[in-house]
């Protein structure tokens, strides 16, 4: 079966538990970390949602770190990629 005829990626997508956090680190530097993505290429998405949310961020420990306050913003562009929005929790 060819690759692109594949639907995992969409399955492990829909049933994925994300968290998103907002943290405030030294010097008042506010950031929101994304956590709980398995199984999924964690750098391309980072990379996504930095372009898409025009600000710097990394990947540590299994987690994506944006600078800023997204957690809206970072919620509507995972629902966008096909994660599930009932399995999105945003930690204020």
């Amino acid at each position: 079966m060819p690759k692109s005829a594949c639907v995992c990626e969409a399955l492990i997508k829909e049933r994925q538990k994300i968290v998103i956090k907002k943290e405030k680190r030294s010097f008042g530097k506010n950031v929101t970390v994304v956590t709980g993505i398995k199984d999924i290429d964690i750098k391309q998405l980072a990379k996504t949602l930095k372009q898409k949310l025009a600000c710097g961020g990394t990947v540590k420990d299994d987690s994506i770190e944006l600078q800023g306050d997204h957690a809206r913003r970072v919620k509507e562009e995972l629902i966008k990629q096909g994660f599930s929005e009932e399995l999105i929790e945003i930690i204020e």
